[in-house]
């Protein structure tokens, strides 16, 4: 009888053991994943800024570029009317902005 309980509670900590790395798993595919994807995307999106490209900052700040240095670019925002803002803070061309507000309108 005393056999059965010891055996029965080293199945326990198997089963605890089990949970945790499924728990981990799901955590890996449904946040880590999609995260590291989006970062990857956003890092090649402002590699690949250049000039003539109509832009939105993550400021909203909605503006056409000028001028690109290794960190910065330079958006015209009226006519003549200049700001210069680091590569990082753009967030998305101005053709995917309106895709977006189109959608969202939509719905």
């Amino acid at each position: 009888m005393q056999t059965m309980l010891l055996q029965a509670a080293g199945n326990e900590g198997m089963i605890n053991l089990i949970f945790m790395a499924a728990i981990m798993l799901v955590a890996y595919f449904f946040l880590i994943r999609p995260q590291a994807k989006r970062a990857r995307e956003q890092r090649s999106f402002v590699e690949s800024l250049e000039k003539g490209m109509n832009v939105v900052t993550a400021g909203g700040i909605h503006g056409k570029i000028s001028k690109v240095d290794d960190t910065t670019v330079t958006l015209e925002v009226y006519n003549k009317t200049y700001l210069t803002v680091e590569k990082t803070t753009i967030n998305m061309e101005m053709s995917t902005a309106s895709e977006k507000e189109t959608a969202e309108s939509a719905s």
